[in-house]
């Protein structure tokens, strides 16, 4: 394999911390056997830092630094008006101690005398020349691959067996054996130390650190706001490699994503944050105390996200490292995408290896393994994938990335500022799947059956990809070191600074404040408290979100559309149809199941949907029917209440009553699609209605069918089938005006386009007028209902005629009068 030669390498230099990693408030103790990314989770990390270093805090000699200069000015001035002099003892002849006496050793209540252990020795680290704390964060790539991915038969050759290992301090092949040593050392010096001291110096030492979770309910959020923003935007609006959006709004196509091993789900609110009701997204996470707490997205809708754990969907594990879970969750996915898989996945698995801090990268293996290939498994060409990563010293964590490097147009390894800078967190960032890489996703597959069968031997996977291989691509292997050195460097004098402050607990960092506000700036999150929303009654929260409009326009009675009404029909191409299968009523939703209807009479009364399994996203008001539908015949058939979408006034906040009725429906549907739980069978369905042109009537005769019913008596009913099989008894056909007075539109035969006319102006344009487009106010006002009642004729079994009534023959002469292009 040929393989383009550049010094370049991709150096990142920036503090972070550990998603288990949590804040002084956070913290919580988990089972070890948690593989979820929780951020009220202990990371073992945190508890004992991984690499560390002593605070020596000079490279002076001490014989040329004067023991008494090492006190602060108002000190030295106290002992000099008590007539100290160094050298001499104090008292008039000098007769008294020459030593200065030692500062108290106590903490807090714990006991006088008490001492620090572990930190008697020096490690002669320097971690005072650490770069000026930043909001600005710099992002290395590892040079773009010109390797071909390979086929299933050479990555067959790639795995190698070997002896089980529970060490690594043998693994200098990507890291210089004097950091490494060094970095293992420093781990060992925070062994003896107490938890509390070590978090109170981590937390005073981070310049970072008082940035916790912000309005989110942790810290995990806030590190995806934080490389979200540091990777352009890639997560929450994902481009492809000529920077084109990914997701066209135009055609009301979602942000598909997907978050595992993720519980309990920062990264997921931040997307839901940004994108709110135009994401959908799919998450697994390990069954449990980390499992996702959707009932605590206070910034977000978690309506808009939907969990599912593997074989058995809702009633799975969760578990990612069993290839069932992972091949269901797959499935799961494309079928809910239309077969084209997830714009960008997240996963931040974790879980506690306390005391074994050293090995947590050998540990981890496999989790990280099933991370990538649950990646590889759901993205579509193009999509994006960011995973929390630890140490990547081993032959076997750094094949993997090679693998993503060989799958990805781009891959960078990346601790942002929100990552504490003791620990050895940081993520690996994926740009852009290429086409091609399944023989990759396979491979990784065979080799998580292979690792799941050794569990229990002393025999393991030592490489999934050659260490000569990755050698001799030498672009990806002088990168992979200076990644590796550089995070390495960072993180060592980051634990000696932790050092140094357990040791002076009046040390600290003063910026911290400043520091919180600059970051949150730049990432263009508010800088305010996390606080659980408002709770409001219906009838409050309707005049907010209609702005107090005249309540008088919601409760318009429909016009029945007969002989004497067709003619305000005539401009065919203003209306479209809509089958009714209910009476029409308003519906607000308050999050959640706090779902509320209306009839659109007065008095202005909302009640409480009852009886009903649904969950939509607060501030969210629509027009709706609840129809009874009915799947199958005979004694098979099955009865469901469904919500179905007339119109949209308000989606989760977004006012769209002065959108074009097209419009409002198109974006009722991305809606819809969003808030849909297809793995919950045991919920109340909620659809939007098929639009008809009035033109296109006849469209909508062929889905008519008459059809036995339970409650029929064996006699066949007027049955209307849906796109998906589902049928209701329809009740006739709301006919909607689109267009607002005084413009109308019309058929140009010359030019074979429609074209809107105004009445008044007589101009005329092929592009629709700002003011053209009926709001809904007046859709809602100028509706005409056609109702089938007995002696309608809309089908062809149908005999009894009563002339009084319009029937099918009646309204399609009518259409083709007006209407003739």
């Amino acid at each position: 394999m040929k393989r383009r030669i550049d010094n370049a390498a991709a150096l990142q230099h920036n503090t972070k911390r550990n998603r288990a990693d949590s804040s002084v408030e956070e913290e919580s103790e988990l089972s070890s056997q948690d593989l979820s990314q929780n951020d009220s989770l202990h990371d073992q990390e945190d508890e004992k830092p991984g690499f560390s270093s002593t605070a020596s805090f000079d490279d002076q000699d001490a014989s040329q630094t004067s023991s008494f200069s090492i006190y602060n000015s108002v000190s030295q001035k106290l002992m000099a008006k008590m007539g100290f002099r160094e050298g001499d003892g104090l008292g008039k002849f000098g007769q008294g101690r020459k030593e200065i006496v030692e500062a108290s050793t106590q903490r807090g209540r714990r006991g006088l005398g008490l001492k620090v252990q572990g930190f008697q020795g020096e490690l002669n680290v320097d971690w005072r020349d650490e770069p000026e704390p930043s909001a600005t964060e710099k992002v290395d790539w590892f040079p773009e691959c010109t390797t071909e991915i390979p086929d299933s038969d050479e990555l067959r050759e790639w795995l190698i067996l070997g002896q089980r290992k529970l060490k690594i301090n043998d693994e200098t092949e990507f890291c210089t054996e004097d950091l490494l040593h060094t970095l293992l050392r420093c781990k060992s010096v925070f062994d003896n130390l107490e938890g509390e001291e070590m978090r109170r110096a981590r937390t005073r030492s981070n310049p970072y650190e008082v940035i916790r979770g912000g309005i989110f309910l942790n810290r995990a959020a806030m590190k995806m706001a934080n490389i979200d923003h540091c990777f352009d935007s890639m997560f929450t609006n994902p481009k492809d490699s000529q920077g084109k959006s990914l997701t066209k709004d135009r055609e009301g196509e979602l942000l598909y994503f997907g978050d595992v091993c993720a519980g309990p789900g920062g990264f997921s609110e931040y997307i839901l944050w940004r994108r709110r009701w135009h994401a959908k997204g799919f998450g697994m996470t390990l069954k449990g105390p980390c499992d996702f707490k959707l009932e605590d997205f206070y910034a977000a809708p978690s309506e808009l996200f939907e969990p599912y754990y593997g074989e058995g969907g809702v009633d799975g594990d969760g578990d990612i490292t069993r290839p069932e879970n992972i091949t269901a969750f797959k499935n799961f996915v494309l079928e809910n995408t239309d077969k084209r898989g997830l714009h960008c996945l997240m996963a931040d698995g974790g879980f506690s290896v306390e005391g074994q801090e050293n090995i947590q990268e050998i540990l981890s293996k496999q989790l990280l393994l099933c991370q990538f290939l649950t990646a590889l498994s759901t993205l579509r060409t193009g999509g994006h994938f960011v995973c929390k990563t630890f140490d990547l010293f081993t032959p076997f964590s750094v094949g993997l990335v090679y693998l993503l490097y060989l799958c990805f147009e781009r891959v960078s390894l990346f601790k942002p500022v929100t990552s504490r800078p003791a620990n050895s967190e940081r993520y690996v960032v994926c740009r852009g799947l290429k086409p091609g890489s399944d023989a990759v996703r396979e491979y990784l597959f065979r080799v998580n059956l292979k690792l799941n069968q050794l569990r229990d031997s002393d025999t393991d996977v030592t490489d999934v990809v050659p260490l000569s291989i990755i050698k001799e691509d030498t672009d990806f292997y002088h990168s992979m070191v200076n990644f590796n050195e550089s995070l390495c460097a960072v993180q060592i004098k980051a634990l000696a600074k932790i050092h140094a402050y357990v040791l002076d607990p009046t040390l600290s960092e003063l910026r911290q404040a400043d520091i919180r506000k600059e970051c949150l700036k730049v990432w263009g999150v508010p800088d305010k408290a996390r606080v659980a929303p408002a709770s409001s009654d219906p009838k409050s929260k309707f005049h907010e979100l209609v702005k107090n409009s005249d309540v008088e326009s919601f409760q318009c009675k429909l016009s029945p559309l007969n002989s004497s009404t067709l003619e305000k029909l005539r401009h065919i191409l203003d209306h479209r149809c809509i089958v009714g299968g209910g009476e029409q009523i308003f519906l607000l939703a308050l999050g959640k199941s706090q779902i509320y209807t209306w009839d659109g009479k007065m008095p202005l009364r909302w009640r409480k949907l009852e009886n009903f399994k649904l969950e939509l996203p607060r501030d969210t008001l629509l027009s709706v029917e609840i129809v009874q539908e009915l799947k199958g015949e005979g004694k098979a058939q099955r009865r469901i209440n469904a919500v179905h979408v007339m119109d949209a006034l308000v989606l989760n906040g977004t006012d769209v009553r002065d959108k074009h009725f097209n419009q409002r429906i198109q974006m009722a549907e991305k809606f819809v699609k969003a808030v849909a739980k297809p793995s919950r069978p045991d919920m109340n369905p909620i659809r939007v209605k098929e639009v008809y042109r009035l033109e296109e009537l006849e469209k909508i005769f062929v889905r008519l069918e008459m059809k036995v019913t339970k409650s029929s008596g064996g006699v066949p009913r007027l049955s209307y089938t849906g796109r998906d099989d589902r049928h209701f008894l329809p009740t006739g056909l709301y006919i909607v005006k689109t267009v607002s007075e005084p413009w109308t539109m019309a058929y140009s035969k010359n030019s074979m386009k429609k074209f809107f006319f105004n009445k008044l102006t007589k101009e005329s344009t092929y592009d629709m007028p700002p003011n053209a487009a009926a709001p809904f106010h007046v859709c809602h006002a100028e509706r005409f209902f056609w109702a089938w009642v007995d002696g309608v004729i809309v089908h062809d079994s149908q005999t009894r005629v009563d002339p009084e009534k319009l029937s099918k023959d009646d309204i399609m002469s009518f259409v083709h009068q007006n209407y003739q292009p």
